[in-house]
């Protein structure tokens, strides 16, 4: 009988703990926000922009995945900190129909925008089905411009000295990213967006030195404790989260995502990141 009690009390615990782990990884941990803050050391850095802070914001995905008002009231948070830049790394909507472009202009009345200016660049999921829909793009870019972010498509544009340079998603339709790399200048102080971190291994780069934001792997979502992530969207399984030193005179920092493509998350917190400059 001490026997079957046992068995039956241990397979209670279990089903117990499954069921907390089960609601923690759906219900808590998707809308557990972490700002993330990192020094970021740039060459030819003005002298009055040490000190000033830079906020990452990526991979929204705006939609019916999950409750996107935590994406309103994460910026609102985010408000609080007054960046000084902020750039957008990507992937804005989760997009189906054009339901999604109400919906994104609905969160961007909340946008947050930097001081001394805002940049984005966009990810796969604006472009559409497929990654295929250029019109889905060109909307969503307007709805970001007219939001005041200046939507950077293998081009740039320097904000009170600091140069921001964007290439457009390795996924999508406008991919050319020597459109952008060709026109590097290292007497800048420059910082690159780039959504999807694979692009760091292809031969395109023109010897540029210096920092690389991306996004893209949301940091896989569900991390075991230990191991690496089972499932992330990139060829080079290394590109996982966080700082990266790339071993070449560049730094990729690649952002866990603020939204969730699917709502659920296991010790891999969403992420804003707030940089601090320095000169290098």
């Amino acid at each position: 009988m001490e026997r079957r009690k046992f068995i039956k009390n241990s397979l209670l615990g279990a089903a117990g703990a499954s069921l907390i782990g089960g609601l923690y990884t759906w219900q808590v941990e998707p809308f557990w926000l972490e700002f993330v803050h990192v020094n970021m050391p740039i060459k030819n850095l003005p002298d009055h922009l040490e000190g000033k802070t830079l906020m990452q914001i990526s991979d929204i995905h705006v939609g019916n995945k999950f409750n996107y008002n935590y994406v309103i009231e994460s910026f609102e948070k985010a408000k609080l900190l007054e960046p000084d830049f902020v750039v957008y790394t990507g992937d804005f909507v989760s997009y189906e129909n054009e339901e999604q472009l109400e919906q994104l202009q609905t969160v961007m009345k909340s946008t947050v925008n930097g001081k001394l200016g805002t940049a984005g660049v966009l990810g796969n999921h604006d472009y559409g089905g497929d990654w295929v829909e250029q019109h889905v793009a060109d909307a969503i870019t307007n709805v970001l411009e007219e939001a005041g972010i200046t939507i950077l498509i293998n081009d740039e544009k320097e904000f009170d000295g600091l140069n921001i340079m964007g290439i457009d998603d390795y996924w999508g339709l406008n991919f050319d990213p020597t459109k952008i790399t060709s026109k590097y200048d290292a007497k800048k102080a420059n910082i690159m967006l780039c959504h999807n971190p694979d692009v760091c291994d292809l031969d395109v780069w023109n010897n540029y030195k210096g920092w690389i934001l991306s996004g893209h792997t949301h940091g896989g979502q569900v991390k075991p404790p230990f191991l690496n992530p089972p499932i992330l969207p990139v060829e080079n399984k290394r590109y996982n989260a966080g700082e990266i030193d790339l071993f070449d005179g560049r730094t990729l920092y690649i952002n866990r995502a603020l939204g969730n493509l699917y709502q659920v998350r296991f010790n891999v917190r969403p992420e804003i990141t707030v940089f601090k400059l320095s000169k290098s």
